[in-house]
C-alpha cells in the first residue's frame, strides 16, 4: 500500500524543485521508479493549429536531454486527442492500439512499451501530456493510473511556469539579437560619410533636408554605386525617427523562396524547419525606417504583398492568421528604369505610383567630378587605417588628373575599390593611377580612360599645393569645421595647415586679400 499523501508531497517537492522542466522530471523519475514501473518520461505539447505533437523532453534513469521534435499526426491521431470526455489519465497497454502513441513510438524510435499519459490542464486549459513508459506490455493497473492523476495540477503548474520562463529566456535572446542586429545597422550608418554635399550633392542634400522630417516615401534614383544607401541612411538620421530602428533589405540578395519568410517573418510550424516563430524585417523596423534596396528586382507575387504593407502597414506572418500592424517609413532605391519596367508587366503599376512619391535622383560621378579629389583623398585617408600603413602615402605627378579624366562607370564604390588596389600595390607611394580602364558610360564598347600627357615632369609637391588651392578656393579659405578644406581632404585641420605651411600656402589672415 502506498500512502497517497506522502506520494504527493514527496513529486510534489520534486516537481517544484527547478524551473528547468528537464531537471524537475529527472527528480521525479527517481521517485516514480520506486512505487510503479517507469523506463522514460516524455512530456508532449499538442499544437492544434498543425496538427501535430511536439515532444520537449525525453528523461530516463541513465539520461535527459531537452527535445524540440515535432510529430506530425494523421486524422485519426488529431480526432483521438480533440475528441471530448477522454479521461485526464488513460492506460495504453500496447502502442499499436493508440493512434498517437503508435506514431509517437515510431517517430521518438521507442521501444515495445506500455504507456501511462495524463493530460495536463490547468484552470480548464489544456497544457500538455506526461508519459510515463514502461518496457514491456500491461505494464500499468489502474491503481497506478488513480495515483498518478492526483498529480495533475503540480505537474501542470510547473509546465506553465517552465514554459513561461522559457519564454521568458527566449524573448531576451531575441531582444539580444535585436541589439545586436541594429548596432550593425547604426554602425553602417554611422561610417557612411557624405562627400560633395556642397558641391556636387548639393541639391540632393537640399531636397533630403525637405523629404526627411515628413513621413513620405521617398524613392532614391541612380547608378550601382552612387551611395544610396549613404544616402537613405542620411534621411533617417534626420528624420523624427532616427532614434528608431533603420532596417536595410538587399531586395535581389534574398533568393525567391525566402523572400515572404525574411520580409514578413513565419509562425512556428509554418514549414519544414521553422522550429520557431520569426519575426521578419518588416517587423523589425516598427516604429523605425525600412530600406529596401534594388526593389526593382522583387519577384512580382512579392510586389502585390509589398503593396498591402504600403497601402494598409499591417502584415501577416507566413503560417499565421493575426494581422500586425505596422508603425515604419518606407525608402526604396532602384538603379533600374521602373517607368519601362512597368510598361513591359514586370513591376506592378500601383506599386510604382505607392512609392514614386518623392524621387530623388542621385547623379552618377562623372556628373560630379569635382568631388572625385575630396574622395580621393577620403578614401586614401580611410584605406591608410583599414591597410594599417604607418604612413599617408603621397599622390604621384598626374594622378588627380587621371582620376578626374576617367569615366567612372562603378561610380564611388569603383573609386574606393581603385584607391585600395593602388594603396596595396603601392604602399609607400606615391599613387599614380596608370591602369585606369574599364566600359565607356553608353552602349558603345569598353575603352581606356584617356591619359593626360605630361609636357613636363612635375613636384609631387606642386601637385599637392595645386590641389590644396582648388579646395580652399572651394571653401572660402575655410580650413576647420565640418565645410572647411580639413574636411573635404579628410585630414585633420592642424595637419593640413602644416602642410601648407611647408608648401608656402597662406591661410588665415594671411590670405585675406
Amino acid at each position: 500500500m502506498i500512502d497517497e499523501n506522502e506520494f504527493f508531497r514527496q513529486l510534489t517537492m520534486r516537481i517544484c524543485s527547478s524551473l528547468d522542466i528537464e531537471t524537475a522530471m529527472r527528480r521525479s523519475l527517481d521517485y516514480f521508479s520506486q512505487v510503479m514501473p517507469v523506463d522514460r518520461i516524455y512530456l508532449h505539447l499538442y499544437e492544434k493549429r498543425i496538427g501535430a505533437v511536439q515532444t520537449i523532453a525525453e528523461v530516463t534513469p541513465f539520461a535527459s536531454k531537452t527535445l524540440d521534435k515535432v510529430t506530425p499526426l494523421d486524422p485519426e491521431g488529431r480526432a483521438s486527442l480533440e475528441q471530448p470526455g477522454v479521461p485526464n489519465v488513460r492506460i495504453v497497454k500496447r502502442p499499436e492500439t493508440d493512434p498517437v502513441v503508435k506514431k509517437l513510438a515510431a517517430s521518438l524510435n521507442m521501444p515495445q512499451s506500455s504507456s501511462l499519459l495524463m493530460r495536463l490542464v490547468i484552470e480548464g486549459e489544456r497544457l500538455g501530456t506526461l508519459a510515463l513508459m514502461a518496457d514491456g506490455f500491461d505494464r500499468y493497473t489502474e491503481e497506478h493510473a488513480r495515483l498518478l492523476a492526483l498529480l495533475n495540477e503540480p505537474f501542470a503548474l510547473a509546465l506553465s511556469n517552465a514554459l513561461t520562463h522559457q519564454e521568458v529566456l527566449r524573448l531576451k535572446d531575441r531582444l539580444t539579437d535585436d541589439n545586436r542586429y541594429l548596432r550593425q545597422e547604426l554602425f553602417s550608418m554611422s561610417t557612411g560619410e557624405i562627400i560633395g554635399t556642397d558641391f556636387g550633392l548639393k541639391e540632393v542634400m537640399e531636397m533630403i533636408r525637405k523629404v526627411a522630417p515628413l513621413e513620405s516615401p521617398v524613392l532614391l534614383l541612380g547608378e550601382t554605386g552612387v551611395g544610396k544607401g549613404v544616402m537613405a541612411g542620411a534621411i533617417h538620421r534626420l528624420s523624427t525617427r532616427s532614434k528608431g530602428p533603420f532596417i536595410t533589405v538587399n531586395s535581389g540578395a534574398i533568393p525567391e523562396t525566402l523572400i515572404d519568410s525574411e520580409l514578413f517573418g513565419h509562425e512556428k510550424g509554418a514549414f519544414t524547419g521553422a522550429i520557431e516563430t520569426k519575426r521578419g524585417r518588416f517587423e523589425r523596423s516598427h516604429q523605425g525606417t525600412i530600406f529596401l534596396d534594388e526593389i526593382g528586382e522583387l519577384p512580382l507575387p512579392a510586389q502585390i504583398r509589398m503593396l498591402r504593407v504600403l497601402q494598409e502597414k499591417v502584415i501577416e506572418r507566413v503560417g499565421g492568421s493575426k494581422s500586425i500592424p505596422l508603425d515604419i517609413r518606407i525608402i526604396a532605391a532602384t538603379h533600374r528604369n521602373l517607368t519601362g519596367m512597368v510598361r513591359d508587366g514586370r513591376f506592378r503599376e500601383d506599386l510604382w505610383f505607392r512609392i514614386n512619391v518623392f524621387p530623388i535622383r542621385i547623379p552618377p560621378l562623372r556628373e560630379r567630378k569635382g568631388d572625385i579629389p575630396s574622395l580621393a583623398f577620403y578614401f586614401i585617408n580611410k584605406k591608410t587605417r583599414e591597410l594599417k600603413l604607418t604612413a599617408v602615402p603621397e599622390l604621384g605627378p598626374g594622378a588627380v588628373e587621371r582620376l578626374m579624366n576617367y569615366h567612372w562607370p562603378g561610380n564611388v564604390r569603383e573609386l574606393e575599390n581603385v584607391v585600395e588596389r593602388e594603396m596595396i600595390l603601392t604602399q609607400e607611394g606615391p599613387l599614380k593611377f596608370l591602369n585606369l580602364s574599364g566600359p565607356a558610360v553608353g552602349d558603345g564598347p569598353a575603352q581606356q580612360s584617356p591619359r593626360l600627357p605630361v609636357a613636363e615632369p612635375r613636384r609631387l609637391d606642386d601637385v599637392s599645393a595645386r590641389h590644396i588651392e582648388q579646395i580652399l578656393t572651394a571653401t572660402g579659405g575655410i580650413v576647420h569645421g565640418p565645410r572647411g578644406a580639413a574636411a573635404l581632404l579628410g585630414i585633420n585641420p592642424s595637419t593640413l595647415r602644416s602642410r601648407m605651411k611647408k608648401l608656402g600656402i597662406p591661410y588665415g589672415r594671411k590670405r585675406r586679400p
